[in-house]
């Protein structure tokens, strides 16, 4: 079965998140934060990775360059999500290792679409 971290300091865009991706068969395990999240990866990585762009503690940009350079850290799909429809954010979570990227608020189809992985693999 396919697991998905979702990394978001907000528990409605969890909540909305987890109802989505386990309807598509994801284990599905929720961080608050960067640091929780590199703390889960480090004892299980998941398969894929939901992750905001602004965070306390630690930012999603932060956590994904962290993430790419641990060792297992290359493998899991990651979806950068955020607000800023700004292309440099995207640009910048592109090159730390960002597999696609999505703008809130998001939908059920635009989620689906996302983390279909028989279309991305």
């Amino acid at each position: 079965m396919k697991s998905c971290l979702i990394v978001d300091d907000s528990s409605v865009v969890r909540k909305v998140a987890r109802r989505i991706l386990e309807d598509m068969d994801y284990v599905v395990d929720e961080a608050e934060d960067g640091q929780e999240a590199y703390d889960k990866c480090r004892q299980q990585m998941p398969d894929a990775i939901l992750l905001d762009w602004s965070m306390p503690i630690m930012g999603g940009l932060e956590f994904l360059k962290l993430l790419r350079g641990y060792v297992g850290g290359e493998k899991p799909y990651v979806v950068y999500c955020t607000i800023e429809n700004d292309i440099g954010h995207i640009a910048m979570a592109r090159k730390a290792g960002a597999s696609a990227h999505i703008l809130k608020p998001f939908d059920r189809p635009l989620l689906e679409a996302k983390f279909d992985m028989d279309l991305v693999a």
